[in-house]
């Protein structure tokens, strides 16, 4: 069964506890996810978010960017548009921002003022380009045709203060989710758009992604001497070049290479195309920077062998568990009775709502004594996790709460020694 996502009609998230404080006030010593649980005690769904953690991993990430190649790190806000989430980034440093859409451009810039926006999704409605370019102060723009192109020079009335990306094409990777199909100039077609971008804007550029999950360090180097091609063949002089995402981060069972090897990359890469001093690189992460500052807390309604029936699902949460198979980090959670020392086992999930595709798969290790009533936390939930739920079946009601903890997983190289909460 498919089904459609509508972020509308789905309940707002309801805020717990240690909410986040009002600038130059006191700040809020946050809970553990085990003393909110023993608090709220929920029925629903809890996304448990860790600003520290989240401050502190963009700090971190921003710092080896701008080491590796002094350039900027533009947050996807379509990975986690949550506000708390968005004010942790912003603490940790972050001021340029990947917007998708003319809700992401509104949110952001109300929220920073001072913000930098780039609007990267490549096809663009006309009212949207046009509000973002006349209210919202939005500069910089991608494209992958001729016809965007086009658009773009009239909504904006031929604004001669643009930045116009190209995003280019590349071939089918090794990345765990590819994405090279839906969008991106082939490389004749980007020659010819980046001689028409150069002769109607001051700032032009290139862009590209590998692919989300991005396991391979040396797929930077390889895009990058493609781009570099391109440029050349081109004959112009580009403003930005922007290596995409794709920055991978842990999950069960899977441990990328430290962010220092992608650093060093993309360094690498970027040496060899000898570009003039003035272009800026620019990066887009979401889930690197989001993943691990983010857990669900669900609970087990039923058992039923090695399947346990919990209330959240692909419909809500957890989409990702779903037919892409992520497998959580998982850990149990019972604040009322002893933790006993039962051994590890494997449990598949089923969600909350009546389609029996509501199924993850897992295997997600737990003690093998779980039953009806205990609690179970999820990790690296801050990426496409509360984004995605639906309002399917009535199942959209979900709790918001900020804690202490440390994440269930790290990930080598993104996140430094978090500040007392």
């Amino acid at each position: 069964m498919g089904f459609i996502r509508s972020r509308s009609a789905v309940a707002p998230l309801r805020r717990g506890i240690a909410a986040v404080p009002a600038a130059g006030s006191t700040p809020v010593r946050r809970p553990t996810v085990g003393q909110a649980v023993a608090l709220h005690r929920p029925e629903e769904p809890m996304h448990c978010i860790r600003p520290a953690v989240l401050s502190d991993t963009a700090r971190c990430f921003v710092a080896a960017f701008d080491a590796a190649v002094a350039g900027d790190v533009l947050y996807a806000v379509k990975c986690n548009p949550e506000p708390a989430v968005l004010r942790a980034l912003w603490e940790g440093g972050v001021r340029h921002f990947d917007v998708a859409s003319l809700g992401e451009v509104r949110l952001v810039r109300q929220m920073f003022p001072q913000a930098v926006l780039h609007y990267m999704h490549p096809v663009k409605g006309r009212q949207a380009i046009r509000a973002a370019y006349q209210q919202y102060g939005v500069r910089d723009f991608v494209l992958d045709s001729l016809e965007e192109l086009e658009k773009i020079r009239e909504e904006t009335d031929g604004a001669e203060d643009l930045g116009l990306v190209v995003r280019l094409a590349l071939p089918k990777g090794n990345a765990l989710h590819d994405l090279s199909g839906k969008f991106g100039a082939a490389a004749a077609e980007a020659v010819t758009l980046l001689r028409a971008v150069r002769q109607v804007a001051p700032r032009i550029g290139v862009s590209f992604h590998v692919g989300s999950q991005m396991l391979d360090p040396s797929a930077y180097e390889r895009a990058l001497e493609l781009a570099g091609g391109i440029v050349a063949e081109a004959g112009v002089v580009i403003d930005v070049l922007d290596v995409g995402g794709g920055f991978p981060v842990s999950y069960a069972g899977l441990t990328p290479p430290p962010l220092g090897d992608f650093m060093a990359a993309i360094a690498r890469g970027v040496a060899k195309l000898d570009l003039p001093a003035h272009t800026r690189v620019w990066c887009e992460p979401g889930r690197a920077l989001v993943a691990a500052g983010v857990s669900l807390v669900v609970q087990v309604m039923k058992r039923r062998d090695y399947v346990l029936y919990i209330n959240d699902g692909v419909y809500g949460s957890l989409s990702d568990a779903g037919v892409p198979g992520f497998r959580f980090p998982a850990r149990l959670i019972r604040p009322f009775a002893a933790m006993g020392d039962a051994a590890p086992a494997g449990f598949s999930f089923y969600g909350p709502t009546c389609d029996s595709a509501d199924r993850m798969e897992g295997p997600f290790h737990l003690p093998a004594d779980v039953k009806a009533g205990d609690w179970i936390e999820l990790g690296q939930l801050g990426a496409y996790g509360g984004c995605l739920r639906t309002a399917f079946n009535g199942f959209d009601q979900a709790r918001l709460i900020e804690v202490a903890d440390r994440p269930l997983l790290e990930t080598p190289g993104h996140t430094v020694l978090v500040r007392a909460a």
